[in-house]
């Protein structure tokens, strides 16, 4: 089994990027296309790996955006600044009263961008098709494990139930592919990859395992106690034929494996030990409206204080654009001097 190569930073600089006019654009010639908008820091698991099983201080109401709001800015990042993708996330999106109507707003845009939708999938019974007729495009569900016990250790929540109901639930709806994000845990989950695999082989779920990232509220996050994708690939080796899919990768950040000579491929996103950071071309919005273009950013870029004191669509557009050109080449997980962003990944978003 051989890895694919991966792209390299383009690390010299562009002296010619400017705000004022075009996309987001950053000084080492990445455009950012895709949009991860957070709708709020909340959510009803408390999974090990992002906050603790207390939770956390939630935003208050009055600093997160409003539908129209979060509408206005997926807007200006459709129509003036080149974003093809947008995806909603949370915490847990579905949590979000006005999600429905978001996602309508969405969609009703020209261009028409792709929308899709990252939940632990607690409800999605029940608004999986409004969501379909609101015109979602396809969803992605969090799953670590399907053993209801390790479940209820990793959420600290017993819900496993609702979950693999809500992924049903979206395939009735017709927003497929249905994509299975997994994270495993050392010492916890491990075991439950080859599981994962063959459930979504199954039943025709897009499975896609996602190495631990340093974004855990409680910054207990340590490399040497990661599951690498390198672990994770030699597991599933024991149980499947694994060959790289040579279709082209792009901007994707999944390594996609042939199982078993394909169609059906599994995903591996090795955020920490293969970095991708060369080829990334995204944007993220959070929940009380800051801008980050990284998702290990340690600044962030103020839209909602502006929005609300009457800037124009331009205006909040040039700032975006002001944003983007700050990103650094890289996430520097493994640099020295590396520091977790002070927010944990429920309130920045997937």
């Amino acid at each position: 089994m051989t890895s694919t190569e991966l792209p390299t930073p383009r690390l010299r600089p562009r002296a010619d990027d400017a705000p004022g006019t075009g996309g987001l654009v950053d000084r080492y010639g990445r455009v950012a296309t895709d949009l991860r908008v957070s709708l709020t820091d909340r959510c009803n698991l408390r999974c090990t790996y992002c906050m603790p099983p207390e939770g956390l201080a939630w935003l208050p109401k009055v600093e997160v955006l409003t539908d129209d709001e979060v509408a206005r800015l997926v807007r200006i990042g459709v129509e003036q600044l080149g974003i093809r993708e947008v995806r909603f996330t949370g915490g847990e999106p579905l949590l979000r009263p006005g999600l429905v109507g978001i996602v309508a707003a969405a969609t009703a845009l020209s261009p028409r961008p792709e929308v899709s939708l990252t939940t632990n999938g607690i409800g999605l019974t029940r608004v999986a098709p409004a969501l379909a007729a609101a015109g979602l495009d396809r969803i992605n569900v969090s799953l670590d494990t399907l053993d209801r016990g390790r479940f209820q250790q990793l959420a600290h929540r017993d819900r496993l139930a609702d979950v693999l109901a809500g992924l049903a639930a979206a395939q009735r709806a017709g927003l497929t592919p249905v994509k299975v994000n997994a994270v495993l845990m050392r010492g916890i989950n491990e075991i439950d990859a080859v599981p994962l695999l063959d459930f979504c082989l199954e039943h025709g779920y897009q499975l896609r395992f996602i190495e631990q990232m340093p974004l855990d509220a409680h910054h207990a996050w340590t490399r040497g106690e990661m599951v690498t994708a390198e672990d994770i690939l030699t597991r599933l080796s024991q149980a499947h034929d694994l060959a790289p899919d040579v279709e082209e990768r792009g901007s994707a950040p999944a390594e996609r494996w042939l199982v078993d000579g394909g169609p059906a491929t599994v995903g591996v996103i090795a955020s920490v030990t293969r970095s991708f950071c060369g080829a990334c071309d995204r944007t993220r919005l959070t929940a009380d409206g800051q801008v980050r273009n990284c998702l290990f950013a340690r600044e962030e870029s103020d839209l909602r204080t502006p929005l609300r004191e009457g800037a124009t669509d331009e205006e909040l557009a040039d700032r975006w654009r002001v944003a983007t050109l700050g990103k650094l080449p890289g996430h520097g997980i493994d640099d020295p001097s590396f520091l977790q962003p002070a927010r944990p990944m429920s309130a920045i978003g997937g």
